[in-house]
């Protein structure tokens, strides 16, 4: 019988048994977002700035039939290097476990398996969400349905840029999850602090997030919290500049049948060749402005009894 009971790395596994602080980090950017050695790197560096920032970092990943909840180096560069990793979304969890496939995991498959082991904050970059023309072809991420039904906060750049950003706003309030913007009015657009959407509400600081996170649950509500974190403005690629090189990569996807889950993995080294690295570089540093801002919730959150 296929075993899906959580495999918590030793230092984890303390973590939580203590009520310290700890973070999830996705797999899927490493597998699948980055190429090598840059995911690898990223990895490393993201683990050490949830350290530094008084959290224990979480990174999950399906290998060897098992769900594993935090990875050592040998994980961390399995999944980087391998070419045959499954990108699993909650849904796909279950192949991975039953076909013995190594997975790594996506912003919805990362929150159920964080919520299982106990773990209330996560630090990705971005979410999916409503892609362009959804009207007629019904693309919306799953990611969407599991922030709607899971009890994790996820701190990302807001959704990605690929997206249709007005529309996935609208979602996430037809399905009642809070989306918070880290100091400023404005929902960010990943590679862009402004996407010219208002935020539908503000916070400031860490322990103002915690302290929401810990009314929403209070209340009984079982659904996720966004919590969107701008870019650093020195890194960030305005709208405008951006937005055109997005178009003709999504309209190259389109052209090639690309779809679902494998545009994301499709655009980001086109869209990466058309700005010169810059948005790669712009990914990583949105990635490690979450994972920082992250660590400092969870600790908030453990001071206070989570």
């Amino acid at each position: 019988m296929t075993d899906v009971t959580p495999v918590l790395s030793p230092e984890v596994a303390d973590a939580l048994a203590a009520g310290r602080p700890v973070v999830a980090l996705e797999s899927t950017i490493i597998a699948h977002g980055m190429a090598s050695p840059a995911n690898l790197e990223t990895a490393r560096r993201v683990e050490a700035i949830v350290r530094a920032g008084g959290a224990v970092p979480a990174t999950i990943a399906v290998l060897d039939r098992r769900i594993r909840i935090g990875l050592d180096d040998a994980g961390l560069e399995r999944l980087a290097t391998a070419r045959d990793v499954m990108k699993a979304s909650t849904r796909e969890v279950p192949l991975a476990l039953a076909t013995g496939r190594d997975a790594a995991t996506t912003v919805a498959s990362t929150m159920r398996l964080a919520a299982m082991a106990g773990i209330a904050v996560f630090a990705t970059g971005g979410i999916g969400g409503v892609h362009r023309g959804a009207a007629t072809s019904f693309d919306i991420s799953a990611d969407l349905t599991e922030l709607s039904r899971t009890p994790v906060a996820v701190v990302s750049a807001g959704a990605k840029a690929i997206l249709d950003l007005a529309l996935t706003l609208e979602m996430l309030e037809t399905l009642g999850v809070p989306v918070v913007s880290v100091g400023t009015d404005i929902f960010p657009a990943f590679y862009s602090r402004d996407s010219g959407l208002a935020a539908p509400a503000r916070l400031d600081t860490a322990g103002e997030i915690a302290a929401f996170i810990r009314a929403h649950r209070a209340l009984g509500l079982t659904s996720g919290v966004l919590v969107a974190n701008p870019i650093p403005a020195e890194h960030e690629i305005p709208g405008a500049e951006i937005a055109p090189v997005i178009e003709s990569a999504l309209l190259e996807a389109a052209a090639q049948g690309i779809t679902g889950k494998d545009v994301t993995p499709f655009l980001l080294p086109r869209v990466a060749e058309a700005t010169a690295g810059r948005s790669l570089k712009a990914n990583i540093a949105l990635v490690e402005n979450n994972a920082a801002l992250a660590a400092q919730i969870a600790v908030a959150l453990a001071g206070e009894g989570r």
